[in-house]
């Protein structure tokens, strides 16, 4: 079970970094579920991802409840909905899909807005 969780949570990873470059792949979902296979499969692997420089602070601080800065969620919405948007206009004649992509664009939205905390962050205080 330790060796499937291990693959599973190493194409999770290959696919969130492409994620990072292609519009219409997720990251986060990937990170997260590599971040939870690691965890059950392999203690070296789930450290190496938590202390990772580019994404490691994102996945610690919401397995640890902290939640996403605002910014982030921001940014999130901005590019999944631009991403979405252009996916809508490239399948004009498949309208099934397209309601589809909404739904899900939606579910995303509420689960994010709603369910995900927002992280406080600290402002350095004026000297």
């Amino acid at each position: 079970m330790k060796i499937f969780l291990i693959l599973v949570g190493w194409i999770a990873v290959v696919l969130g970094v492409l994620g990072i470059f292609l519009p219409l792949l997720p990251t986060t979902p990937f990170l997260l579920l590599a971040s939870a296979c690691f965890a059950r499969g392999s203690t070296r692997m789930h450290n190496w991802l938590q202390t990772n420089r580019v994404f490691g602070k994102y996945l610690r601080n919401y397995e640890n409840g902290h939640g996403i800065p605002l910014r982030a969620k921001i940014w999130i919405l901005i590019f999944m909905w631009g991403s979405m948007g252009y996916s809508l206009w490239k399948l004009q004649h498949l309208p099934v899909l397209q309601i589809m992509l909404v739904v899900i664009g939606a579910g995303v939205t509420v689960y994010l807005t709603r369910y995900v905390p927002t992280m406080a962050v600290a402002r350095n205080p004026a000297p």
